[in-house]
């Protein structure tokens, strides 16, 4: 599964500044709502729903990435945002450091493979130091967007 199946370019946002994890799934959240992706009436079910599965266990993966991620029956497809702080965020990590990339995911319920090869997909290329790098220093959606391109035609890994 490529980055291009499932992250929707208008939800991408790269001035994330807010505090804590709550907040930023809210902001990411909004960005998918903003998008036309996910509609208003399931916003907020979305929101608590991604916030219950932190509560199993902080999807922040360390080394500055966080992956907050849920099952929802309101999507019809899996549907995601790229989120970068320039501060970071306190995510309760496992590392303990704070989260300067976000990547968002809700999936349908009856789609566990499309989630987990999404997941699969990001995990692989945040283990580059490289993609990494180049995510931490986008400045602009439209930058994200082509890192997330060159990911996906195999650039990088």
């Amino acid at each position: 599964m490529k980055f291009v199946d499932f992250v929707s370019r208008e939800a991408i946002r790269t001035t994330i500044d807010v505090d804590d994890k709550e907040q930023v799934i809210r902001a990411m959240a909004s960005a998918l709502l903003e998008a036309g992706r996910i509609s208003e009436e399931q916003h907020e079910g979305i929101v608590e729903a991604i916030l219950k599965r932190e509560e199993l266990g902080s999807t922040g993966i360390g080394r500055g990435v966080a992956v907050p991620h849920t099952k929802h029956p309101s999507v019809d497809e899996l549907v995601g945002t790229v989120a970068v702080s320039e501060n970071g965020v306190d995510f309760d990590s496992l590392d303990g450091e704070k989260v300067h990339l976000l990547f968002l995911l809700i999936s349908p319920p009856d789609r566990p493979g499309d989630h987990l090869r999404a997941l699969e997909n990001i995990s692989r290329q945040l283990r580059d130091d490289t993609f990494c790098k180049f995510l931490k220093q986008s400045r602009t959606p439209e930058d994200v967007w082509q890192l997330l391109e060159e990911a996906d035609n195999n650039q990088f890994v």
